[in-house]
């Protein structure tokens, strides 16, 4: 079984709506804090190792760091091959800095994209627009129903019913 299944397995097992699934996942969340603290603090930092030693590095436990992977993974320049992966596997963290803000605010992430190690990667306004750019993403317009007796948006003058609307 691959790291990341274990993690999956896990991790996912546990029941937010009880104390120990809660208490899992909040030290979870302060764990990947501390690690997003460290890689935007030093982007020049060229992150590339084993599993093992990355995890080591970045002061880790190697499955917290397996879930950690998980979450980066779609915000890296390139993507780890995290499904096959074991504790040698050669992975890289070198990350896309507005990729992984617009990834962190698609995850309702707000204890890590709200981290003050962006300040100096993106500017406020780049930060605001990106937020804004995701929550728009993920919001559904409906175009105008057209009415039977409007005219009809091919352009015939007709009204709808009687034109692009009769086997409606």
């Amino acid at each position: 079984m691959s790291l990341l299944q274990e993690w999956r397995d896990y991790a996912y097992a546990k029941d937010m709506q009880e104390r120990s699934g809660q208490l899992f996942w909040a030290n979870y969340f302060n764990i990947e804090k501390e690690i997003y603290k460290k890689l935007l603090a030093n982007t020049d930092k060229v992150r590339e190792g084993s599993v093992a030693s990355l995890a080591k590095e970045l002061d880790t436990e190697l499955n917290y760091f397996v879930g950690f992977l998980d979450g980066i993974n779609d915000s890296l320049v390139t993507p780890n091959p995290i499904e096959e992966m074991d504790e040698d596997t050669k992975v890289n963290l070198t990350f896309d800095n507005e990729k992984l803000y617009y990834n962190m605010v698609a995850a309702s992430a707000d204890w890590l994209y709200e981290l003050e190690e962006w300040e100096p990667l993106l500017t406020t306004e780049r930060r605001k627009e990106l937020y804004r750019e995701q929550k728009n993403s993920s919001t559904v317009v409906k175009d105008k129903k057209i009415g039977r007796n409007d005219p009809c948006p091919c352009g015939s003058g007709k009204k709808y019913k009687k034109c692009c609307g009769i086997n409606q």
